[in-house]
């Protein structure tokens, strides 16, 4: 089993749900979250002044996958969240010990 944490941009998240989705993933969890990487931040307009802001608003999503759909699902998030651009965001994969479903206490690859 593997944990995969992908940061994208905000507007990216309908893209990439509907990608794992068609790749057979059936479930994620979805944080707003703050950053910054080779970006520095950006500059905003707020009523009419303008500053500078070292953090950049990104979602982060996190999915538990078995291991036979990491690849699948790592090339979904990928070319779905990419615009091109700087700031695209990272994927991580981790490797996951356990899981456990607390309604059923199914585990591991049943508990996903």
């Amino acid at each position: 089993m593997k944990l995969i944490i992908a940061i994208i941009k905000p507007f990216k998240l309908d893209d990439v749900r509907e990608a794992l989705t068609q790749v057979g993933v059936t479930g994620m969890t979805v944080t707003e979250v703050k950053g910054f990487g080779r970006q520095k931040g950006q500059t905003e307009i707020y009523r009419g002044a303008e500053y500078s802001t070292n953090m950049v608003p990104k979602i982060k999503i996190e999915v538990a996958v078995g291991a036979d759909l990491v690849d699948r699902a790592v090339e979904a998030i990928q070319a779905a969240a990419s615009t091109g651009a700087i700031g695209d965001g990272k994927i991580f994969v981790l490797d996951l010990g356990q899981a456990v479903r607390i309604r059923t206490g199914e585990t591991n690859e049943t508990a996903l």
